[in-house]
């Protein structure tokens, strides 16, 4: 793989990309042939924040490996919780560790501990801005389902605003030939700028809709998502958008018949207990699809021979980004460095355009 870390999968080119997809359909037909395929190496899980798929699923994947597991999914049983930056913690854990894989609710904070890192780090969710390891979960279910990544009309419904699935799932789709996207939600939680330009620079069609029950029609892929209470600033903002968007039976009874669901998990609401039993329903599926992919994706990054990722951009003097979320607000350390993209300064850590 020619990138030392997985920060953003628009950082891997195409063709790695399929490369890890088919390892990932091999270890599933042939697991026993991986058994050992990460003895003697040590994986540091660290998040900040809870999760149970993402993390037992990388734990899991590694175990299956041959190799071992270290970490903790509670900041407040590690030296976080008594101040210690992330930039601290990274450099002492990579000197234990084979390869780090982080979860942070701080928007561009994956990036940020890679430049501390010595060795490969995998963001596993950094805030609302990407979670790549779960697109490449979707990915791989995507093609094991569809038997193809291309030429698919796919629905994106609940929270496109704070979603970082979302986020990088369309990054990603959007460079293979003949996707198109919908857009459901509601214009509160509808995508931010930076995810706007992606589809317009990719030429990759896309469009609104405030209802799924209009749009599922015409779906090949539908990605459910939960609106998400923990970004919300209030209970008031939340509970005004929590709701509106439902899957259930009679919805599914207007879609066509090879259509497949998916969703990120967890549900709350989203999707009722009788889509289930639905067979187009794979959201179940994929989540152990997911461990497939996370092997392969291990394999591949300790595998590799990239030299050390830097980060794109420079520092503008005096400017800072206005994101309150940003990585660079929390840990003041880090350097405040934009790139250029279509004549505006774009933050390098939660691409965030810089207010003029």
């Amino acid at each position: 793989m020619q990138t030392h870390n997985l920060i953003d999968l628009g950082d891997i080119s195409k063709a790695d990309l399929d490369e890890i997809i088919r390892l990932a359909a091999m270890i599933k037909a042939n697991p026993s042939i991986f058994t050992d395929a990460c003895h003697g190496k040590i994986m540091a899980t660290l998040f900040y924040e809870p999760s149970t798929r993402t993390q037992m699923s990388f734990q899991t994947a590694m175990l299956r490996l041959g190799g071992q597991i270290i970490g903790f999914d509670n900041p407040s049983n590690a030296s976080v919780a008594k101040g210690e930056s992330l930039k601290d913690t990274i450099r002492v854990v990579s000197g234990y560790a084979d390869v780090i894989v982080m979860r942070n609710p701080v928007e561009g904070s994956a990036l940020a501990a890679s430049m501390y890192s010595e060795v490969p780090l995998i963001n596993a969710g950094d805030g609302g801005h990407l979670h790549p390891t779960q697109t490449l979960t979707d990915l791989v279910t995507l093609s094991a389902e569809k038997g193809s990544l291309e030429n698919m009309t796919i629905g994106l419904c609940g929270d496109m605003k704070n979603g970082r699935t979302v986020h990088s799932l369309i990054k990603t789709l959007s460079k293979y030939k003949g996707n198109k996207f919908i857009l459901i939600s509601t214009p509160e939680l509808q995508l931010p700028p930076y995810m706007l330009d992606v589809l317009r620079e990719s030429g990759c069609p896309y469009s609104f809709s405030d209802s799924l029950e209009k749009s599922i029609a015409e779906l090949d892929v539908l990605y459910m998502t939960r609106i998400q209470q923990e970004r919300f600033r209030t209970a008031e903002e939340y509970e005004a958008q929590k709701g509106i968007y439902v899957l259930d039976k009679a919805k599914m009874a207007l879609a066509k018949p090879d259509l497949i669901v998916l969703h990120p998990l967890p549900r709350v609401d989203e999707i009722t207990v009788e889509v289930d039993d639905d067979p187009r329903a794979k959201y179940f599926a994929q989540a152990e699809y997911g461990m497939y992919a996370r092997m392969a994706l291990i394999i591949t990054m300790l595998t590799g021979k990239a030299d050390q990722d830097v980060p794109n951009g420079k520092v503008l003097d005096g400017r800072c980004c206005q994101n309150p979320r940003c990585v660079t607000r929390s840990e003041g350390y880090v350097p405040h460095l934009f790139y250029e993209k279509g004549g505006r300064s774009v933050c390098s850590f939660c691409d965030s355009l810089l207010e003029e």
